[in-house]
């Protein structure tokens, strides 16, 4: 069926989000974290995030915090009205625009705002897939908005032919998330260290990438590992997140500390290296 008619968006919008909450609802689905506080849900949560997530997990990363108080940004395309109403019937507030079409109005857009948490598919929404583009870079830092990795891995999923391998997770599967430290990019940095920290942070994305695959293919666990809902954050997680802080593998470490600068919003936020 062509999605050429206003409703027959809609329809679409609205079976997509039941068929994808209902199968994540089935996934073992564990995360560990640099800092717990920084996930939207987290009752301590203390303030506003600028997250990055590869475009091939949207269909099941934006569910996963749906009504969370998230901005995103859809192509001005007709696969991104599609995107655009199905977000925004997960609570998402959506621009639009992209790197070739409508990015300085969709980037005034985005700064603008001063209520919702911004998450950005840095290598959307035409690739090449996993490679970061600079927008993500400079909205973090003339947003004054701490940058967040989220790299996901699931078990054998399936996959469509698309550019960037867009991923759906199998129902009843292991899913794992692993989520970064808050960066803090400086403000004006100039194009020479704002490539710098673009190259740092895709090489940071994609190690992380690589290690939540890797925790997903294998039945091990992690210490400080916690249960990942759509609905909100684990009772212990809550109450004492300092106690999940979960440090960063020696390799992606290693990038954090080439960042030059770089800096954790919060004390607790980077933990030392496992």
């Amino acid at each position: 069926m062509k999605l050429n008619k206003p409703w027959k968006l809609k329809v679409a919008a609205s079976l997509g989000s039941l068929v994808l909450r209902c199968g994540l609802r089935t996934l073992d689905f564990k995360a560990v974290s640099c800092d717990p506080t920084t996930d939207p849900l987290h009752p301590q949560c203390p303030g506003r995030f600028l997250y990055v997530t590869w475009h091939e997990c949207i269909l099941a990363g934006v569910p996963l915090r749906a009504h969370s108080g998230m901005m995103g940004i859809a192509s001005e395309h007709r696969d991104g009205e599609l995107l655009n109403q199905w977000a925004a019937q997960l609570g998402w507030k959506m621009v639009r625009g992209s790197t070739s079409r409508g990015s300085v109005s969709a980037l005034k857009q985005l700064l603008q705002d001063r209520e919702h948490h911004l998450n950005i598919a840095p290598d959307g929404p035409r690739g090449p897939r996993r490679e970061m583009a600079q927008g993500a870079i400079f909205l973090a830092s003339k947003a004054g908005l701490p940058l967040v990795c989220c790299a996901y891995g699931f078990d054998r999923p399936w996959r469509l032919n698309s550019w960037d391998r867009c991923i759906i997770p199998r129902p009843f599967s292991r899913a794992r998330a692993i989520f970064g430290p808050p960066l803090t990019i400086p403000q004006r940095p100039g194009r020479e260290r704002l490539e710098h920290y673009r190259i740092i942070v895709e090489r940071l994305m994609n190690q992380l990438t690589l290690e939540a695959e890797t925790w997903a293919e294998s039945s091990d666990g992690k210490p400080r590992e916690f249960p990942l809902y759509s609905q909100g954050v684990p009772c212990e997680v809550a109450s004492h997140p300092r106690q999940f802080c979960t440090p960063l593998s020696e390799r992606a470490a290693s990038l954090v500390e080439m960042l030059d600068g770089v800096s954790e919003t919060t004390p607790h936020a980077m933990c030392a290296a496992a």
